[in-house]
């Protein structure tokens, strides 16, 4: 049975709806959004690295490109989102074994802590 096209736009704004969502969601949420940055960083990364192929200008010229404040907020994005997947995967992994499973959401304020004290220190080095 097909959905119609308007139910399958109501079920994505559902999706991305923010009202009456509870932490545990939100932390699936944000695992997800960071986890599909990186899978689109991943092949970014790879399509520059395939400036090596074309010789050292192309790669001196992507170079001088990516040191442009956006290219660098893509880089903090990048380390922001490594770090919260990362830490987050690592919350997910141990209470799936049992080990504070009582205490998710202390876990999860803490690894949105170090994520965002790990980005703010990433970026003063940067900037």
């Amino acid at each position: 049975m097909e959905v119609s096209r308007s139910r399958r736009i109501t079920r994505a704004a559902r999706w991305v709806d923010p009202r009456g969502r509870q932490l545990g969601t939100w932390a699936f949420i944000l695992n997800r959004i960071s986890g599909l940055g990186l899978t689109l960083y991943l092949f970014m990364h790879l399509a520059v690295l395939g400036l090596l192929a074309q010789g050292p200008e192309a790669y001196d010229r992507f170079i001088a490109f990516a040191k442009s404040p956006p290219v660098l907020a893509g880089e903090l994005l990048v380390v922001a989102g490594g770090l919260f997947h990362g830490l987050n995967g690592l919350r997910v992994a141990a209470t799936s074994i049992g080990i504070g499973v009582r205490h998710q959401r202390l876990l999860f304020g803490i690894v949105l802590l170090a994520s965002v004290v790990g980005s703010l220190v990433f970026a003063a080095r940067m900037f």
